[in-house]
């Protein structure tokens, strides 16, 4: 089929499955849905349509970092790549830029950003490997160092001071970004032409904070997923006293129910249950809140902690190479949510006279100071990356835990195939408890969901 409807309708299958593979649910329904709206709102209006298909297709405003890109990808505003004659003088178009940025001219900056990219975010010399970054671009133009001068233009136009200042020069960095996010868009629509717009979409896109690398997270990404601690903690709490609910009616007795089939003719009418009296577990977590691996323990913590309420006790222990109970410090937020790990290091005594994790020192000194934490009715999380630096892992400890435990389960926040490189213990601890890797929030989700005890 070669008409422009079905040329049309590609795009928007490509676009349904490009957002899938980020994450997003959308059904059958939802993509028919996206197909009808396209059909009345046309393509003239791109920003009508971006509203339409938003509308049709996300179930909430935290999707739109994903979706606008991807849009922007399976229909840009622009088809084919203007060259440059050569490369545009970089002041003047930084001139051109702050008079764009201090009148606030959107569709001007848009301009400017493609001949941006045009003159400076091209790279390769053969036509197989050429294409454009967005990166080189805005290293060459530098937009951020216009600040001063937009506000200053603004400020001779309108007078603004005071209080008022910090206000323009709020604005004025949200303009900055806007042509920045114009010419990533640009940059992203040149390769997706040259490579094919479902790979682009696929991976020149950043992924919603929930499938963002604990480890790799920055420091925005980790405040966003800081934000949804609470809603993630209620979707799981309704999960977990669903599955109560199913385990306090217990399961079939074969032999009862067989005996009991007798007066039917051997025809088990009623299934007989074993009856339960389902009771709170208890949870101890042991989390690592040294370097990168503070953010995943930081984020674990605040989401057992809202989930507080289906065990009948939650101690938290920290550790770096000593151990302390933090239990404290997340109950009634005691800890600020966006500092954890900072309050847990300065209050806690979780380091000796180093500062590098020991996770063999830290389990030695939990089995002699807190092992009357672990009992039988006790699910143990251990949160960290396992890496020793080289020092005794102290397999003994772990076992003792492993012995006194209900269940111990370790969430590492490494890719399984970095476990047993470098100075990882990974496989010698994964051999006396069950290990699971653990790099985003959506892997986290469906951890607590299946591994936390009813």
């Amino acid at each position: 089929m070669n008409s422009p409807d079905a040329g049309v309708a590609q795009r928007l299958t490509g676009l349904v499955g490009a957002l899938r593979s980020h994450g997003l649910r959308i059904g059958t329904g939802e993509t028919v849905d996206a197909a009808r709206a396209l059909e009345a709102l046309g393509l003239t209006d791109r920003e009508l349509l971006r509203e339409g298909l938003a509308a049709t297709l996300l179930h909430g405003e935290t999707q739109r970092r994903v979706f606008d890109p991807v849009l922007d990808v399976y229909f840009p505003s622009r088809v084919g790549t203007p060259g440059a004659d050569a490369t545009p003088n970089r002041e003047a178009l930084r001139e051109r830029l702050a008079a764009a940025l201090a009148a606030g001219d959107e569709a001007m900056t848009a301009r400017l950003a493609t001949e941006a990219v045009s003159g400076f975010g091209g790279y390769g010399a053969s036509p197989g490997s050429d294409g454009w970054s967005s990166y080189q671009t805005l290293d060459r133009l530098r937009p951020q160092t216009l600040l001063a001068r937009v506000r200053d233009a603004v400020r001779a136009q309108s007078g603004a001071s005071g209080f008022t200042d910090r206000l323009l020069e709020d604005e004025i960095r949200r303009r900055i970004e806007v042509f920045r996010a114009q010419v990533a868009a640009e940059a992203r629509r040149r390769v997706a032409e040259r490579r094919g717009r479902d790979e682009i979409a696929r991976r020149a896109v950043a992924p919603t904070p929930d499938r963002v690398d604990f480890l790799f997270a920055g420091r925005d990404q980790l405040a966003e997923l800081r934000r949804v601690v609470q809603p993630l903690a209620r979707k799981l709490a309704t999960r977990l006293a669903a599955r109560r609910r199913r385990a306090s009616r217990g399961t079939i007795d074969l032999r009862r129910t067989l005996r009991a089939s007798l007066s039917t003719g051997g025809v088990p009418m009623h299934p007989v249950l074993r009856r339960r009296r389902p009771v709170r577990p208890e949870l101890v977590l042991l989390c690592d809140v040294s370097g990168s691996v503070s953010g995943f323990s930081d984020f674990t913590m605040l989401l057992v902690q809202a989930l507080h309420d289906q065990f009948s006790k939650v101690r938290v222990f920290a550790f770096v190479n000593r151990v302390d109970e933090v239990t404290g410090l997340l109950v009634h937020g005691a800890a600020d949510p966006g500092h954890l790990s900072a309050g847990i290091l300065s209050q806690a005594a979780v380091t000796g006279w180093h500062g590098s994790s020991d996770y063999g020192a830290a389990f030695g000194e939990f089995t002699e100071r807190y092992a009357h934490a672990v009992g039988s009715r006790t699910t143990v999380f251990v949160l960290g990356d396992a890496r020793t630096n080289m020092s005794d892992p102290n397999l003994p400890a772990v076992r003792h835990i492993s012995e006194r435990a209900r269940r111990v389960y370790w969430l590492n926040p490494e890719a399984c195939s970095q476990w047993g490189t470098g100075d990882s213990a990974a496989p010698d601890y994964a051999a006396l408890v069950e290990m699971y890797e653990c790099r985003n929030a959506r892997q986290l989700s469906a951890l607590i969901s299946r591994l936390l005890p009813v």
